[in-house]
């Protein structure tokens, strides 16, 4: 065992020692002050049911509405960066955000197809899978503006959720509520930000009906690095019996964002607003048009079985103008699933639950490349004329047994198949081209009750991850080698994951200085073979043999008398490989070998963290003052760790209101006002990976925001 290893074991036996203590010493002062102890019943799908955070073996964030608004809206960072365990960097300022948890996900910035897009973490939109079939996923249809609550599981989800599952990010735009109302709503600030907002809602018989739309502007701050879009979200749940609900999720979206592009060090340090000169050149972009129609059905034909089903058609028309080349791409993703449940009491002390269920995907579509015409629009030779589709199919099972409400052991596994194809209708001679990958993945966990508010927990479990589409294409050799159409070196990531925790969420009396306090304590070691890494920004792909992670992350919840609140995160990790090998034929060294061996992965800081406190005066308790810090240390952005990534730390600031003040009996304001990056701190928000090195300098650096502000209204109608 490894010195990181036994500090980290120390650690936390220690906090789960001394927190007994605390715990112990707080319940017999409780109980002689009379306070009561009352646990919010929070509850998550990690286990592809409802279920009790507390009780779920795994390590789980819940994000509520309080803790999303007051935010531009744009990026998933905007909320995520305080979910320890995740690390989530706007790009570009938009929503094109590079999204690691726990390491998984930590190639998805780069060059070729990577632009709004992540690798390894799956994203679901109210429970309907944004996440393709070969793993990729784009951010097109997520804006935090419209979002309810945001659910994050950051132990690798593999055995439930297939493939691509290092980590789980579902997004609810679902609202509870129980009067008709409408919010009309604008928002502006820095650098051409505008952005309007409409969200409705009205009951429907027996179900709720609701509306929500977005479009924002944003010019950028970078050169040539605006976007805008326009997302239309509306959603129908309704019960059409007692125990059968139906619900209806229509998204359509247009996203247009331009790629400003890495720059070098001696650039970012001279100007780090200007773009990277070939893409401006090439006026380098997507403008991305999707919809999507869901339908999710829940049953239950009694106390014991039940069942559900989601269906979904997701339409996709995308538009690139990326290396040279003018790209369209007409694609469908249709899929499904079906999961059975069963629950069973044994005796008073003795339940079961039994879950069985399918998920299937596939992905199709054409894909024409174009020369660039002289205004960076489509040209008229057709370059290339082909199709690539990927199908995944995945069975799985899961087992829950509790004991005396206090011991729940979960098992089970999945089973995942996934097939490419790929044919090129200008060389018809290949003909259709295919590759299979194929994986069971198991899951063990156990978790133990002290209280219904605290518990201890331990899980054990695969992951799978196969290459996503963009990678399974050839090296940029073509013409060197016979490789076509599919790259066959590529093999899917497998890991194993060890994790032990503890949660706790304890209420005590509002006359108490200390309100209410919440935290999450994981550590976990994280075995991987064959982890895809990328090459010239994602030009190519190579694996390495075998990495190791390992990593202690802890979120912290506190609210104390006079409305203050303190919310923290810290995750420190250790990410090696272990077994790396790689030949360099394409650095131009024919025959001659690295050795990455004992190296820091590249793209995974080895320190994060986050600290807001909210701050709102007995004399004006709806408005609110706030202080958020986050940062990161350093990384290194390639395998060889010669080129370094620097730390950063972000101050913000921001004035609010916590709800709808109102005017009238039929309307009602809210409104903030945010200063990000107060003290104007010039930092790296992302980096390419193993970038491109152009005349001896590596081009890697993506730098983040300066300081900017942002104003909001909204008006209410009741």
């Amino acid at each position: 065992m490894s010195n990181s290893i036994k500090y980290f074991v120390l650690i936390f036996i220690n906090i789960i020692f001394f927190n007994s203590l605390i715990i112990s010493q707080v319940q017999k002062d409780a109980q002689k002050d009379t306070l009561k102890f009352q646990l919010e019943q929070v509850t998550v799908t990690a286990t592809r049911y409802a279920e009790n955070i507390i009780e779920v073996p795994y390590a789980v964030s819940v994000l509520l509405r309080d803790q999303i608004q007051n935010t531009k809206g744009y990026g998933l960072d905007e909320a995520l960066f305080s979910v320890p365990g995740v690390l989530a960097q706007s790009r570009s300022g938009n929503q094109d955000i590079r999204l690691v948890i726990r390491g998984f996900g930590a190639r998805g910035a780069g060059d070729r197809s990577n632009s709004g897009t992540s690798r390894g973490v799956r994203i679901m939109l109210n429970g309907i899978p944004e996440t393709e079939p070969d793993g990729r996923t784009s951010f097109d249809n997520i804006d935090l503006s419209l979002a309810d609550n945001i659910e994050v599981i950051r132990s690798n989800s593999s055995a439930l959720w297939g493939n691509a599952s290092g980590g789980i990010v579902n997004v609810s735009t679902l609202n509870n509520f129980d009067e008709p109302f409408l919010n009309v709503g604008g928002t502006f600030g820095s650098f051409g930000l505008s952005k309007y907002l409409l969200r409705a809602g009205t009951k429907l018989g027996n179900g709720r009906l609701s509306l929500g739309v977005s479009n924002i502007t944003f010019d950028g701050w970078r050169e040539r690095s605006g976007s805008k879009r326009t997302i239309i979200n509306l959603d129908l749940v309704t019960n059409l019996a007692e125990k059968t609900k139906l619900g209806v999720h229509l998204v359509g979206t247009g996203n247009l964002f331009h790629i400003p592009g890495p720059l070098t060090k001696a650039q970012f340090d001279s100007n780090y607003q200007q773009s990277n000169a070939i893409y401006k050149q090439r006026d380098e972009r997507r403008y991305n048009r999707l919809g999507r129609v869901g339908i999710t059905l829940e049953h239950d034909v009694n106390d014991i079985h039940g069942f559900s089903s989601i269906v979904f058609v997701n339409p996709k028309y995308l538009q690139r103008s990326e290396r040279n080349t003018f790209r369209d791409f007409t694609r469908y993703h249709v899929g499904g699933n079906f999961i059975y449940r069963n629950s069973m009491q044994f005796s008073d002390e003795i339940s079961n639950k039994l879950v069985l269920g399918i998920d299937e995907a596939y992905q199709d579509g054409a894909i024409l490349f174009y020369n660039l015409s002289p205004t960076n629009g489509r040209g008229s030779t057709l370059r290339t004329n082909k199709r690539e589709g990927a199908n995944i199919f995945g069975a799985f099972l899961q087992n829950e047994i509790r004991f005396s409400e206090k011991i729940n052991i979960i098992f089970g596994g999945r089973y995942d198949n996934l097939t490419y194809y790929a044919e090129d209708f200008r060389q018809p001679k290949f003909g259709l081209q295919k590759k299979s990958f194929e994986k069971f993945t198991p899951k063990a966990g156990i978790s133990y009750l002290f209280s219904n508010s605290h518990s201890v927990y331990f899980n054990l479990g695969g992951g799978v991850e196969v290459p996503a589409g963009n990678e399974t294409d050839p090296a940029g050799t073509f013409g060197q080698d016979t490789v076509y159409l599919i790259n066959p070196l590529l093999d899917a990531i497998q890991s194993t994951t060890l994790e032990v925790g503890t949660k706790q969420i304890l209420y005590l009396s509002n006359n108490s200085f200390l309100q209410s306090l919440s935290y999450d304590v994981a550590f976990y070691y994280i075995m991987i073979k064959n982890d895809i890494i990328p090459y010239r920004g994602g030009v190519f792909y190579f694996t390495a043999g075998e990495t190791n992670r390992i990593g202690f992350e802890t979120g912290l919840n506190l609210q104390f008398a006079n409305s203050i609140s303190f919310q923290g995160s810290l995750t420190y990790s250790n990410n090696k490989y272990k077994e790396y090998i790689i030949d360099s034929v394409h650095f131009g060294k024919p025959g001659k070998i690295a050795n990455f061996k004992d190296n820091l992965v590249a793209g995974i800081p080895d320190l994060i963290y986050s600290a807001s406190v909210n701050y709102a005066p007995e004399f004006l308790p709806e408005i609110y003052v706030g202080l958020s810090f986050n940062g990161l240390g350093k990384y290194y952005a390639d395998d060889a760790n010669k080129t370094e990534v620097p730390a950063y730390n972000i101050l913000n600031a921001v004035l609010g209101l916590k709800n709808f003040i109102k005017l009238t009996n039929n309307f009602s304001i809210s409104g903030f006002i945010s200063i990000n990056n107060l003290t104007d701190k010039k930092y790296a928000a992302s980096a390419f990976i193993n970038p491109d090195i152009v005349n001896g300098v590596p081009v890697y650096l993506e730098p983040g925001l300066p300081r900017n502000i942002t104003a909001s209204i909204t008006l209410g109608i009741r």
